[in-house]
């Protein structure tokens, strides 16, 4: 099947699909434990919580749940045409979105009006024999996949781990075309993508990827997010456009004041203030300082006598100033001499 075919097909019923697979159970406890479990109905619960309710203990649910959960694969893959259904509609998405994905986006495309869809979309999934789930702990994300790309659970973690290695041995945040060159085993980025959005240790900005500890691409605080839109921007910018650009980021908490923003700008050593309100980042080659510091900065370089319209054009790769501030600056400042017509040194 072509990945990148869009679904035209009619939508299955989800939640009926998972009612008749419920009454495949003939024992109300058992379809209790594996409802309450999945959450079908309502919240997921725990072995403990469903243990207290039918007065057993937590390993005997952990035992029941196992055995039905097994008794219901072995009837899907049998043929049990209500998962076939919906199977079919789940791996149609997931072509689409780069075979694997995590669980709850694959719900919010297939079910959207349903408040109980990730909870279904997850029980069809661990029955269906051509997809592959991935259960959820500090390192993954509940992820789902195609079985004929990802065959099993422990191949899907080892091609979500060299993901992230990946990243990692790049050592600064990377756009998903070069990580996908880079991992050099996937037909399309798209296939790379998905296999990175199931690490709960890589996050990304705009398609760039890196680690989640790394701001560049999950900014936590003010002056990380600061340094992101800079960045991106890729030149220097007034306070108030930053406060602006972080408003409209796709930042997770972007509800800042420009005060603060001028607060953390001025805090940082990272920003430097070039201009009326106006900051750029020292990693472009800004450096603090005054208008008469940076015209130091340049004679001494220099180490010889400069024209005044030279030393003007350097302050200002610095500086977003007034030329007239600069020659103020030269004229009156006592460090700064004039040995010819229009030509300065520092001063003995």
């Amino acid at each position: 099947m072509n990945d990148q075919a869009k679904t035209t097909e009619a939508a299955p019923d989800i939640k009926g699909a998972v009612d008749h697979i419920l009454e495949q159970i003939e024992r109300d406890r058992e379809r209790e434990i594996i409802s309450r479990r999945f959450g079908l109905n309502d919240r997921k619960e725990t072995l403990e919580q469903i243990g207290e309710l039918l007065g057993i203990t937590r390993e005997r649910v952990r035992q029941l749940e196992k055995a039905i959960l097994i008794r219901l694969k072995m009837s899907a893959e049998s043929g049990m045409p209500e998962v076939e259904k919906v199977e079919k509609h789940f791996i149609r998405h997931l072509h689409e979105m780069g075979r694997a994905a995590k669980l709850q986006d694959l719900a919010d495309r297939v079910d959207q009006d349903n408040k109980h869809a990730r909870a279904h979309v997850a029980f069809i999934s661990e029955l269906a024999p051509n997809l592959t789930t991935l259960s959820e702990n500090d390192h993954y994300h509940h992820g789902v996949a195609i079985s004929e790309y990802h065959a099993d659970e422990k191949q899907l973690k080892n091609r979500v781990d060299e993901v992230v290695k990946t990243v990692k041995d790049n050592g600064e945040a990377i756009g998903i075309e070069n990580l996908h060159d880079k991992v050099g085993k996937y037909e399309h980025p798209d296939h790379t993508r998905a296999l990175a959005s199931l690490s709960k240790n890589l996050a990304n900005l705009r398609d760039s990827w890196g680690l989640t500890k790394w701001p560049t691409v999950n900014p936590k605080n003010i002056r990380d997010k600061i340094y992101v839109i800079l960045q991106d921007h890729g030149k220097p910018m007034h306070f108030s456009e930053i406060a602006d650009a972080i408003k409209d980021s796709d930042f997770k908490r972007k509800d800042v004041t420009t005060q603060a923003i001028h607060n953390e700008l001025i805090k940082d050593k990272r920003f430097v203030l070039i201009g009326r309100g106006i900051y750029a980042l020292s990693e472009w080659g800004y450096s603090k300082g005054t208008v008469s510091d940076i015209i130091t900065d340049i004679l001494k370089k220099e180490a010889a006598p400069l024209h005044r319209d030279e030393i003007v054009r350097r302050v200002l790769k610095h500086r977003h100033v007034k030329e007239t501030t600069i020659l103020l600056n030269l004229q009156s400042k006592p460090q700064f001499k004039r040995v010819a017509k229009a030509t300065y040194i520092l001063a003995d």
